[in-house]
């Protein structure tokens, strides 16, 4: 058993929907968030840029003792996770393998879809990663740089005009390509899944990368005995632009009460 935090980092308030997963299934965890709002999005930013952020947020979890840490973005899984595990010995998860793996299975058709950010389409990662496996025909990706600012604004819903309009034009090539799964690969799109399948309609399985990379941590822990003593859990949040506007989207997304630190990320 090991009562330390786990901490789960992302450019925003996206990796909340593997906090929200987390909490389902390992209710006794205590959990450490820090979301770069300051610096959202990361999908623009170059591989180096992202290092230094990424470096910098470990340390700053590492200073509160952490057991293990899920990189709840996309970005960072894509362009720097080896690199950060190579330099660490702190047990570390990304969302890259487990949503790949999970596309994988799921497929019945053998094209799959993934959308994410550029930075991440343009690693050519997730394409790869998944066409690694003979029962995949085919892999549809495109990059949707307007996703993440809408949903840092909160602006997931089926009535929000624009919203809808640039999710028509990125899941355009899932329809034409008739893709029967969709890779939603960055952890913030699996707050647009509603209008998502307005879209695309039920016959599309959605694979939550977030949600997916949850459980793999929770295998993790158990496989190491490193699972928390049960009781109740605890959520610990950070944010390094304003708190107020992140604690207020944190608790539309985990429909609870949030309260948000400010965070100096920098003096990491």
């Amino acid at each position: 058993m090991d009562p330390r935090p786990i901490g789960v980092f992302d450019s925003g308030v996206g990796g909340l929907t593997v906090v929200r997963q987390l909490q389902k299934i390992l209710p006794s965890e205590h959990i450490l968030y820090f979301g770069d709002t300051a610096r959202v999005p990361y999908g623009g930013r170059d591989r180096e840029t992202l290092l230094g952020y990424a470096r910098q947020v470990l340390s700053f979890m590492q200073s509160h003792q952490v057991k293990a840490v899920v990189a709840a973005c996309g970005t960072i899984s894509t362009t720097c996770l080896p690199r950060l595990q190579e330099e660490s010995d702190l047990p570390m998860v990304g969302v890259m393998d487990p949503a790949c793996r999970r596309s994988i299975e799921v497929t019945r058709s053998g094209k799959v879809g993934v959308i994410a950010t550029q930075a991440s389409i343009n690693s050519g990662v997730y394409q790869r990663t998944i066409e690694a496996c003979g029962n995949v025909q085919q892999v549809t990706a495109q990059a949707c740089p307007k996703l993440v600012p809408l949903v840092e604004s909160g602006r997931c819903s089926t009535d929000d005009v624009e919203t809808m309009e640039a999710l028509r034009e990125y899941l355009e090539p899932m329809q034409r390509d008739q893709v029967d799964t969709l890779l939603l690969g960055c952890t913030h799109y699996p707050l647009l899944s509603e209008a998502i399948r307005a879209i695309l309609g039920p016959e599309v399985t959605l694979v939550d990368s977030g949600a997916e990379a949850a459980g793999h941590l929770m295998q993790m822990l158990q496989q190491r005995d490193m699972l928390a003593p049960k009781g109740p859990g605890s959520l610990q949040l950070y944010a390094s632009g304003q708190p107020e506007p992140f604690a207020a989207l944190a608790e539309r997304i985990l429909g609870e009460p949030c309260h948000a630190l400010q965070l100096d990320i920098e003096r990491y």
